[in-house]
């Protein structure tokens, strides 16, 4: 997807962009080298203090899921009524590096949600707002929609 222009981001701090493409950002250990997502001010690994941006990427396995069935209270709710709230999939989705990271998914079918299925980076509009553009957020799609899906009877 183009992005032009930039969109507005809920958290500015844990994405960025990479040209069109959305990379987490979380924060690596200069002592022992562990990876924190969200980014960290210190390690427990090891107790030190010295941390740096680290990319933490934009591809990863689904590792674990819900479907979120009620809104969320503030600050978490995207501004909707409770008429307009849909369910949505949340999922804990194991990066590269190990790093698992707690996102939104963009499906909500538990039929199409599979433990290890492979999911990419993406934005999608958080919370919208009358009269003011919306703010997006970072969530996890399928690769490939349909591909690893197992199939229903």
């Amino acid at each position: 997807m183009k992005w032009n222009p930039l969109p507005r981001l809920a958290c500015p701090d844990v994405v960025r962009l990479d040209g069109d493409v959305p990379v987490l950002i979380g924060s690596r250990c200069r002592h022992c080298g562990e990876i924190y997502f969200p980014a960290s001010k210190g390690c427990t690994r090891c107790c030190a203090t010295e941390m740096e941006s680290h990319p933490i990427g934009s591809e990863g396995t689904l590792w674990s899921w819900t479907i979120q069935g009620f809104q969320p209270k503030a600050p978490y709710n995207g501004g909707e009524s409770e008429q307009d709230f849909e369910p949505y999939g949340v999922g804990y989705v194991e990066m590269p590096g190990g790093v698992k990271v707690e996102s939104r998914l963009t499906i909500a079918d538990p039929e199409r949600l599979v433990i290890g299925m492979p999911l990419t980076l993406t934005l999608l509009p958080y919370r919208k707002v009358a009269g003011e553009e919306p703010v997006f957020t970072y969530a996890f799609a399928p690769v490939e929609p349909d591909a690893d899906v197992a199939p229903t009877a």
